[in-house]
C-alpha cells in the first residue's frame, strides 16, 4: 500500500488527478437499505463485516457512522472517500477502509455496498482489479441479489446491470479558460458517459476539476466500460494539452498563474473559491514547468484546505472568517517551506 491517493501521482497525472471504480451491490435476502429499519441495516452491517474479516487481505477498519462528528464525516466526503450524501445520514450506516484510504465499503447507503476503490493518476484497469477482487470475496460468502438476464440488481435503476461506475477526475484549466469544455460537454454526454463537477453528481466544477464517468451500465461488459472511458479520457488529455499550449503563448495567462502563486503565499484570508481558484492556477503553472512547486502539494491542499478537513483538524466547527483566516496561514507555511 502506497500513499493517500491525493498525495500520489500516476500515469496523465498532469490531467488526471485519480480513478475511481465503484460497484454497487445488494443482498438477495434482504430489501434495499430504504426498506431496511436501523436494526436490520445493523445486522447488515455486522454480516458483511463477518464476511470481509474471514478473508481481510487488504486490513479493512469497521467503522460505524455514528461513532464520528459530522465535520469528520464530512471532511471524508470531501476526501472522495465516502460520498456527500452517505456523511449526511448515521442511521445504521457504516463502512471498512483501508489504511491508506484508496478502498472503501460503504454500508446502507443507497445500495447494501457500495464498494470503491481510488488510485492516484490514470489507473482504471488497476482499480478495477482491486474492485473486483474485493467484490469476489464477499460474493463468494453472500448471495448478491442478480437477474441472468438483467445483472447486478441496484435500487437506483440506473446502476442496474454490471452495476459499476468507472471515473476520473480530470483538472481541465485551459478547455475551461478557451470555453471548448461546453461543447465537449454535449459531445462526451452523445458517447455514454457523464461530465460532472468533482463531488459528483450535481455539482458544480471548482478549481476546474472535473468527474468523467461511465452512464450506461446495463447491456454492456465492466471491460467495455472502461475501455470507452479510457478512449475519450486520452483525447480530452490530446485536447487540454493543445489548449495549454496555446494559452501559454500569452503573457496573460503567465501573469495569471504567478499572480495566483503570490495570493496563495501572502493571502491573510482565503475563502475556499478564492482557494480553489487560485490553486487551479498553480497547478497549471507546476505541471507546465512554470512554478517550482510538486503537483502532490497543490493536490493536496486542493483536498486538505475544505471546510470540513479544516474543522476536523481545529475539533470544532470554526466560523467562516477564522476557517479562512487557519486557511491563509496553512497554505502560507506550506508553500513558503
Amino acid at each position: 500500500m502506497g500513499n493517500k491517493w491525493y498525495l500520489g501521482t500516476g500515469e496523465q497525472s498532469d490531467i488526471v488527478v485519480s480513478t475511481r471504480i465503484r460497484l454497487a451491490r445488494n443482498i438477495s435476502e434482504y430489501p434495499f437499505p430504504n426498506k431496511l429499519n436501523t436494526k436490520s441495516r445493523i445486522e447488515l452491517n455486522n454480516i458483511i463485516k463477518d464476511a470481509m474479516e474471514r478473508d481481510n487481505k487488504y486490513d479493512l477498519r469497521f467503522v460505524e457512522m455514528k461513532t464520528l462528528a459530522r465535520f469528520e464525516a464530512a471532511s471524508m466526503a470531501e476526501r472522495h472517500i465516502i460520498s456527500p450524501e452517505f456523511a449526511s445520514d448515521d442511521n445504521g450506516r457504516a463502512f471498512l477502509i483501508s489504511k491508506d484510504e484508496d478502498i472503501c465499503i460503504m454500508l446502507n447507503e443507497e445500495d447494501h455496498i457500495r464498494l470503491q476503490v481510488m488510485k492516484s493518476g490514470f489507473a482504471l484497469d488497476e482499480a478495477y482489479k482491486v474492485a473486483d477482487e474485493i467484490d469476489d470475496i464477499i460474493g463468494n460468502k453472500l448471495n448478491y441479489a442478480f437477474d441472468e438476464r438483467i445483472g447486478y440488481l441496484t435500487q437506483c435503476p440506473t446502476n442496474l446491470g454490471t452495476g459499476m461506475r468507472a471515473s476520473v477526475m480530470l483538472h481541465l484549466p485551459a478547455l475551461t479558460m478557451n470555453g471548448q469544455i461546453h461543447k465537449l460537454i454535449n459531445t462526451i454526454s452523445k458517447l455514454g458517459l457523464t461530465f460532472r463537477g468533482a463531488f459528483g453528481e450535481g455539482t458544480k466544477a471548482v478549481g476546474d476539476m472535473y468527474q468523467l464517468s461511465n452512464q450506461i451500465t446495463l447491456g454492456i461488459s465492466e471491460e467495455f466500460a472502461i475501455k470507452n472511458l479510457k478512449a475519450i479520457t486520452l483525447q480530452l488529455c490530446a485536447n487540454e494539452r493543445a489548449a495549454r499550449e496555446e494559452l501559454l503563448k500569452s503573457i496573460n495567462t503567465d501573469d495569471a498563474i504567478f499572480r495566483a502563486y503570490g495570493t496563495l503565499k501572502w493571502a491573510r484570508l482565503l475563502s475556499t473559491k478564492e482557494l480553489m481558484e487560485n490553486l487551479s492556477l498553480v497547478r497549471l503553472g507546476s505541471v507546465t514547468g512554470k512554478i517550482n512547486v510538486p503537483v502532490e502539494t497543490v493536490n493536496e491542499l486542493m483536498i486538505s484546505m475544505q471546510p470540513a478537513s479544516i474543522n476536523s483538524r481545529a475539533g470544532q466547527k470554526l466560523p467562516t472568517q477564522e476557517r479562512d483566516i487557519v486557511r491563509a496561514t496553512e497554505v502560507r507555511n506550506k508553500l513558503n517551506a
